[in-house]
């Protein structure tokens, strides 16, 4: 298996080498992308394909549950890279349909890493308690849990220093958040979008509580 790797890494090279001769060129001149894209480790998920793009024009950050806590070392060092040095235009939060991680949020505590990781996923449902009694599906419950968990995360990084930092020089900066379905491979705008402290304070203040933001269905 992990021999094959390298014959497919070999044949994809070649694909590519035909299929646009200055790939590589451009490959080399180092990183320009105007978008962070702070997704789940889900091994099924690939941001560039399900965006359309080709690689370089998305930095990607991923996590068990696309979380984006200011106390993580490795999320805020690429937090850095991306505002402070590439001068990203876009930070898109994107979970997905039947994440795992979510999933485990909610399951037999072991007190390991992975618990202490998803502790603010699980104090997410804890707050929609009754909301969740109401859904009788557990699929259905942790897709609700897992829109909530994207909104928490913008909500997390527009709170964060950097973002605020940049917004106050005033630069361009736009906050999604984003879901991705397994069903059938399409996005859905959550319309928490935010470009300044002003967006943050009118958004939070349209739709009071931890469930702000919702899911309205548009699509970008």
């Amino acid at each position: 298996m992990i021999e094959a790797l390298f014959d497919n890494n070999l044949a994809r090279t070649a694909a590519w080498a035909r299929a646009d001769a200055d790939w590589l060129q451009r490959g080399e001149s180092g990183p320009a992308p105007e978008i962070l894209w702070i997704g789940c480790s889900d091994s099924r998920l690939a941001a560039h394909e399900i965006v359309g793009l080709e690689p370089g024009d998305l930095l990607v950050h991923s996590n068990v549950a696309n979380l984006a806590p200011d106390g993580d070392l490795n999320l805020m060092a690429v937090l850095d890279f991306a505002v402070e040095v590439l001068k990203v235009r876009h930070i898109i939060v994107c979970g997905h349909t039947g994440c795992a991680g979510v999933q485990l949020a909610f399951g037999n505590a072991r007190n390991g890493a992975l618990d202490r990781w998803l502790a603010s996923v699980r104090r997410l449902g804890e707050g929609q308690a009754k909301a969740l009694q109401t859904m009788r599906d557990p699929e259905t419950r942790a897709n609700f849990v897992a829109e909530l968990n994207v909104v928490d995360q913008v909500r997390s990084l527009a709170e964060n220093g950097l973002v605020r930092g940049a917004w106050g020089r005033g630069q361009a900066l736009k906050l999604h958040g984003w879901m991705y379905a397994m069903r059938d491979g399409l996005l859905r705008n959550l319309d928490v979008s935010v470009a300044s402290r002003a967006d943050v304070e009118r958004l939070w203040a349209s739709a009071p509580g931890s469930d702000r933001g919702g899911a309205s269905g548009r699509r970008p």
